[in-house]
């Protein structure tokens, strides 16, 4: 980025009247088709789900869903979809994306972040490492018509209570 050049990058919840931005954006970044389910329980998940813009142009989104765990009260986030347009990578805005998510957990108790990733996409795999994500699964078959059928469970947990590890 150029010294000094302050790039605008701001964040917009997703309502029902740019839930067609959501769509869009999925239909370019990823090789899956989502349902009717996953745009109900993008908008049910409120803040945890939210569009990119960069200078006013829509260019990527973050889509969660919370979770309850089984067994308690805990709620975990499942991050289902997490992309940015091709030209406008390297800029920040999927940082900016997953921060948003990550400081909403920490400020709602919540331990848990997880999500799925095809087996060979290093690109994806390498940048939520950068956040702590760990490959703590191995699914076989888990997509359905893509190559390779695999992914991975990339979770990260973060500590609540005020003691150090």
């Amino acid at each position: 980025m150029g010294a000094g050049r302050e790039v605008s990058i701001s964040l917009d919840g997703v309502r029902d009247k740019n839930l067609m931005q959501l769509k869009k954006l999925n239909l370019a970044l990823f090789p899956v088709r989502y349902n009717d389910k996953y745009y109900t329980d993008a908008l049910a998940s409120g803040e945890f789900t939210k569009l990119a813009y960069y200078s006013d142009i829509c260019v990527g989104a973050i889509a969660c869903r919370l979770e309850k765990k089984e067994g308690g009260g805990q709620v975990r986030v499942y991050i289902m979809t997490l992309g940015v347009l091709a030209p406008y990578r390297g800029l920040g805005i999927g940082t900016r994306l997953l921060n948003h998510v990550l400081d909403l957990c920490s400020k709602q108790n919540i331990s848990e972040v997880y999500l799925h990733v095809q087996t060979n996409n290093e690109d994806a795999i390498n940048f939520y490492k950068k956040f702590g994500f760990e490959i703590t699964e191995t699914i076989q078959n888990y997509y359905t018509n893509i190559t390779p059928p695999d992914c991975y469970v990339l979770t990260r947990y973060t500590v609540l209570s005020t003691t150090k590890k």
